[in-house]
């Protein structure tokens, strides 16, 4: 879980996800659960913020039944979709959830 604090320190980040979940035109539901997971996740790095944020909304949209691409979501994000597969698993394990195995 996550903290207002950590709510408002990244308030930046949180518009980001925003904007790229508006480009790929997901759902309210999704947007939420997307931050919540991003949140939950946040990286020390500031470099590793954009990959989290990318697998956050991957893994958010799988969750709210409004599933996008990998593809899609790494290039509305920004990063590459290997960056993605790399993550998204380990974000639904987090958040107490077991991922499909497909």
């Amino acid at each position: 879980m996550y903290s207002a604090r950590e709510r408002v320190e990244n308030e930046e980040w949180i518009e980001e996800l925003d904007d790229v979940a508006a480009a790929i035109d997901l759902d309210a539901d999704a947007r939420s659960t997307a931050v919540d997971l991003f949140l939950s996740n946040l990286p020390d790095e500031e470099r590793s913020k954009r990959a989290v944020l990318a697998a956050s909304l991957y893994a958010g949209a799988l969750i709210e039944s409004d599933a996008r691409s990998q593809g899609v979501v790494a290039d509305a994000a920004g990063v590459a979709r290997l960056t993605i597969q790399q993550r998204w698993k380990e974000i639904l394990r987090e958040a107490g959830m077991e991922p499909p195995s497909w």
